[in-house]
């Protein structure tokens, strides 16, 4: 009869075993199921009064500004620089796309093309403050051939509020080039170098 009470107490143990494993993970489980989904989380759309975040709904990869810009590129090719020009000037014209539109310099640093702002076209813009140091940097990586430049510039579908800038550039030939350039957040304000 011990013996059987014995096998009895050990059938009732091995059955309460598996049962209390199973409530732990069981629990464990909803706790990793349930993890972070109890805090806060802000309202993205919601802004408090006095804040300058800027919010971006759709953000421009360096794989299309390149594409971008070679597209461009290859039209000068096929089309010549005065009918690119035009194009390139022309503000519903088919090279701005969102915040992506081209613009052209000569190595000088005068505007050649400027769909956004067009009273800049024929002006040497190596003295203009920052926008001549960032002129100057995007020469630099252009000259020989193509390159990416960091750069502070107005963003104008931001109400012209000042942002850091990522510009690709190709070279057309020895005596002018064109880029385009990707927002990507506001600037420090530190000056440029």
């Amino acid at each position: 009869m011990i013996q059987n009470l014995y096998r009895l107490e050990n059938r009732i143990n091995i059955m309460q075993k598996p049962s209390v494993s199973f409530l732990i993970l069981l629990v464990l489980g909803l706790f990793l199921v349930t993890a972070g989904c109890t805090q806060n989380q802000p309202d993205v759309a919601t802004s408090t009064s006095g804040s300058t975040e800027i919010q971006q709904e759709t953000y421009t990869s360096n794989e299309t500004l390149v594409a971008f810009v070679e597209s461009a590129a290859a039209y000068v090719k096929t089309n010549g620089k005065e009918k690119s020009l035009a194009e390139f000037n022309n503000p519903n014209g088919s090279f701005i796309r969102g915040e992506l539109y081209i613009y052209a310099y000569d190595f000088n640093g005068t505007t050649l093309a400027h769909p956004v702002n067009p009273e800049k076209v024929g002006v040497n813009r190596l003295d203009e403050g920052d926008t001549g140091i960032y002129l100057r940097g995007t020469i630099d990586a252009v000259r020989n051939g193509s390159g990416f430049y960091r750069i502070k510039y107005v963003n104008p579908t931001h109400n012209r509020t000042l942002e850091s800038k990522l510009v690709y550039g190709v070279s057309i030939d020895d005596d002018w080039w064109l880029g385009s350039g990707i927002y990507t957040g506001p600037a420090d304000q530190s000056p440029m170098q």
